[in-house]
This record gives C-alpha cells, sequence and structure tokens, in this order.
C-alpha cells in the first residue's frame, strides 16, 4: 500500500519540502511504496524577494517567477487545483473541480496572503502602494519614476508581514536610487512603524536608528494608520497623529488561508508545535513556512531549515522510526542598506539576533543569492 504524503502550497516550504522528501525517500518513492504530491492552484513558483527591486529598476516582475514543473524533482506529482476542505479525520481534502484526495501525511504551506483591500491607503480608489506582488510592484516602480519632489513615506501597517526587513530595505534603497538620480534633496524619506521602536527584533532597531539619521531618513514610531485620506494625501494614525505624503508606500496586512480555520487548524494562523511543527489540532499533519505561528520571523529561510524537520519526522514515521527532527528557530534574514552594501542577521529560539555592520560583499551575497536560489528550491544547492 503506497504512503500518500500531499502538500498544499507550492510556494518556497512547499517545493522545498517535495523535493526533499523525495531525496530522503528515495527507495521507498522509486519502490511505490511512497508518493509525494503537491496541491496548487498556481502553475508557477514565486521567489516574492524579487519584487523589492522591481521598483528600482532592478529586476522584472517575470524574473521572480518559473514553472513549478521546472522547480520540483520529476518524482513530485503535481495537482493543479484549489483545495476547498481540509478533513482532518478522515484525512482527505475536497478539490474545486469536485474530485477528493486522501493523505497519510499532510504539509500546509499555504503562506500569508498580502491583503491590501483591507489596508488603509491600499484599498480600492486609494493612491497608496506596495511591493508584494507583480502588478503592485510594477506600478509602484512607475510612482517612483515620477516622483521629482515632496515626501515619500514607508508606512508599516500590517503586522506580522513577510519578510520582516523588506521594509527597511526599501527606505534605504529608496534613499541610494534618490540619491543617485539628484533628487534625495527634493524629496523627503520618511519611514512609520508602530510600536515604540523602528523594528519588532530590537537589534535591527538599534542598528537602523543611526543609519536612518546619517542619511536624514525621518522616523515617526508608535504611528498605528487608523486612515488614508487620498484626497489630501494624508495619512491618519489611530494615536491622533497625521503626516501628508506625496507618494505613500504601505507594508499591508496579511491573513492566512481561511482553509486554516475552517479546518480547526487554528484560530487564525496554523497552529503547530514549535519544535516539531506538527498541528496542535490534527494527527499526521504538518505546517510550514508563514501559515504557522511560528515565534519567529515569517521569512524565507525559516521555511527551508523548518523543511528539513519536517522532511525528517515524517521518514521516521514511515520509517517506523521514532522521530528526532528538532526545529530550533533558525533564520537567516539579508538586509539591503542601499543600493551597493548590506548586512544579515542569524538567529534562532535560543540566541538574540546580532546585526553585523553593513558591507558590499553582503550585498553582493544576497543579489548572488537571489539568482542561485532556484538550484536552491530544486534540492541541488
Amino acid at each position: 500500500m503506497t504512503e500518500e504524503i500531499v502538500i498544499i502550497g507550492g510556494g518556497v516550504g512547499g517545493t522545498v519540502t517535495a523535493n526533499r522528501l523525495v531525496d530522503h525517500l528515495e527507495h521507498e518513492v522509486k519502490a511505490d511504496e511512497v508518493r509525494v504530491t503537491i496541491v496548487t492552484d498556481d502553475p508557477y513558483h514565486v521567489y516574492k524577494p524579487i519584487y523589492l527591486y522591481v521598483p528600482f529598476g532592478k529586476k522584472e516582475a517575470e524574473d521572480a517567477k518559473r514553472p513549478l514543473a521546472d522547480v520540483v524533482d520529476r518524482h513530485v506529482d503535481l495537482v493543479y487545483d484549489h483545495v476547498t476542505e481540509i478533513d482532518t479525520d478522515g484525512q482527505s481534502l475536497s478539490l474545486q473541480d469536485g474530485n477528493e484526495m486522501d493523505y497519510d501525511y499532510l504539509v500546509v504551506s499555504t503562506g500569508a496572503i498580502p491583503d491590501p483591500e483591507s489596508t488603509p491607503g491600499l484599498g480600492p480608489d486609494q493612491d497608496g502602494h506596495h511591493f508584494y506582488g507583480p502588478d503592485a510592484a510594477e506600478e509602484l516602480r512607475e510612482a517612483l519614476a515620477n516622483l521629482e519632489e515632496g515626501r515619500l513615506v514607508l508606512s508599516v501597517i500590517g503586522t506580522p508581514h513577510v519578510c520582516p526587513a523588506a521594509p527597511v530595505e526599501f527606505a534605504f534603497m529608496a534613499h541610494s536610487w534618490l540619491q543617485k538620480r539628484g533628487l534625495r534633496e527634493d524629496v523627503d524619506v520618511s519611514y512609520t512603524y508602530p510600536i515604540n521602536r523602528l523594528h519588532g527584533v530590537r537589534p535591527v532597531a538599534d542598528w537602523m536608528t543611526p543609519r536612518f539619521e546619517d542619511r536624514g531618513i525621518d522616523t515617526e514610531t508608535f504611528f498605528n494608520v487608523e486612515s488614508v485620506d487620498s484626497d489630501e494625501q494624508v495619512i491618519e494614525t489611530i494615536e491622533g497623529k497625521e503626516l501628508d505624503y506625496d507618494l505613500m508606500v504601505g507594508i499591508p496586512e496579511f491573513k492566512p488561508s481561511p482553509l486554516i480555520e475552517e479546518s480547526g487548524l487554528g484560530a487564525e494562523w496554523m497552529e503547530v508545535n514549535k519544535d516539531t511543527l506538527e498541528s496542535e489540532h490534527a494527527e499526521n499533519v504538518f505546517g510550514i513556512g508563514d501559515v504557522s505561528n511560528l515565534p519567529t520571523s515569517k521569512a524565507g529561510s525559516v521555511a527551508h531549515y523548518a523543511s528539513g524537520v519536517v522532511v525528517d519526522r515524517i521518514a521516521s514515521y514511515i520509517r517506523g522510526q521514532t522521530p528526532t527532527g528538532h526545529f530550533e528557530g533558525d533564520t537567516v534574514c539579508f538586509i539591503e542598506a542601499g543600493m551597493n552594501e548590506g548586512t544579515h542577521i542569524t538567529f534562532d529560539y535560543e540566541n538574540d539576533p546580532v546585526v553585523r555592520d553593513e558591507t558590499e560583499f553582503i550585498h553582493w551575497a544576497k543579489l548572488s543569492y537571489n539568482e542561485a536560489y532556484w538550484l536552491t528550491a530544486r534540492g541541488l544547492l
């Protein structure tokens, strides 16, 4: 009897996990004792960090995606459909086409979904921009190209959000981009954050503060956006503050797939054991990537590291062994500090982040990783 491992989602977590499973369980897969299937409604695999570079003309939106079939191992089955229901008691999925799929082990990797329509300033008939999708990133590029004076505001509105360093990077990159074009003196750059420091990770906030001051990037903390008047171009906050803008870039609200709550896997984000990635509410179900409630960042590196634990534990269960895979919260995050230099931080559940001085080498290391990502996802690096 074939053991069915089904993965919902073809993003970073789902793709890396699928490739590692067929490699780790190579004998069982080739003997048709195990089948690995990804179910996704998107035939493309998207590497979302690329979108940060699109507004500055450093990348095209098309650079962020490739056919999923080109990224996964040939032994991974692909089903292009939308999952409408997870029956964790019966261990089955209902699909939009009316079919059902049984599973022995389920990996949920449905990600965090940007919700600009519910975000002040980014909704219908409002003039704010963001960079969390191909169309949005290209529209922001056009808006930036037409900005020659006034105030550019980067406002972190939604928390938690994916890639926690991205708003920081955007502010640094905007400063450098405007400076190179000879417009920095004519364009003020402001950055807002909802708590009483510049970032949720304190060492990052401490690193940012003097560097923003050196670059003349204005900051507002305790800045929780309540509404945006696009006619007057004014941002208003719960605290009673107001900030005018000529170009607003907002970090949108993010939400999990409705499958999570509907399937009893969590009240909002999927609730998993932080050490084993196993669901707190269902047997033989694992959560990986941005969809989970792990006490760490919603970053691609977390999904990469966590996938190894999920693979180890599923393989152990299939082979009748006691699983020992244990996730320690490993996270690596590159941070662009402009157009020509960057830094990176590493941390886990036990160790706080340490932010190093920015260098040109780390900037190029990040760009090199962006190019090599496709090989990493495929399991070739």
